[in-house]
């Protein structure tokens, strides 16, 4: 395929958050799924689903071009396998989405709508880069509330408190 230089970027860092990502999911135990550390807060199970479920939005982005927080269907989980396997499931389907386009395709508009009404739209090109850092945001939230709950932090970008390996 040509015209590929945004595309194959987008999935390279997608790869790069990978490992860092999936470190924290494992991390997760479901006894703390109800914990908030902050009454306006999310809770902590509903944060690790946002982290294992984001790279999904991708493949919505490109395979459909829209998501209806109507028709959206969050996954259900009760143990941390489960979380695991769908986060190792929804990471190749937005790879696989992201190999199966150019970079004009992403030329394309994304909607983001509410039982069919439009509430945002943009290129797809400009979602995928938001949706990658939004990613990346939650999960730096998901590791304050690890600290939080004592739960040991892996090294992301370099060492952590918890991690020194780099």
């Amino acid at each position: 395929m040509s015209n590929r230089t945004l595309v194959d970027a987008y999935i390279k860092e997608l790869e790069a958050e990978y490992t860092s990502t999936r470190k924290c999911l494992e991390r997760f135990p479901v006894a703390l799924f109800s914990y908030k550390p902050h009454p306006t807060s999310m809770e902590m199970g509903y944060l690790a689903l946002l982290v294992a479920e984001i790279p999904l939005w991708i493949t919505f982005m490109v395979e459909e071009g829209e998501v209806d927080f109507a028709t959206y269907k969050r996954f259900e989980f009760s143990t941390s396998k489960e979380l695991l396997d769908h986060y190792e499931e929804v990471f190749k389907g937005a790879q696989k989405s992201l190999a199966g386009i150019t970079d004009d395709e992403l030329d394309a508009p994304f909607y983001l709508k509410r039982q069919g009404q439009v509430l945002f739209t943009q290129p797809k090109r400009e979602g995928v880069g938001s949706t990658i850092n939004h990613w990346v945001h939650h999960r730096g939230q998901l590791t304050v509330y690890m600290r939080l709950n004592e739960i040991a932090v892996p090294s992301i970008y370099g060492p952590s408190a918890d991690d020194r390996t780099f």
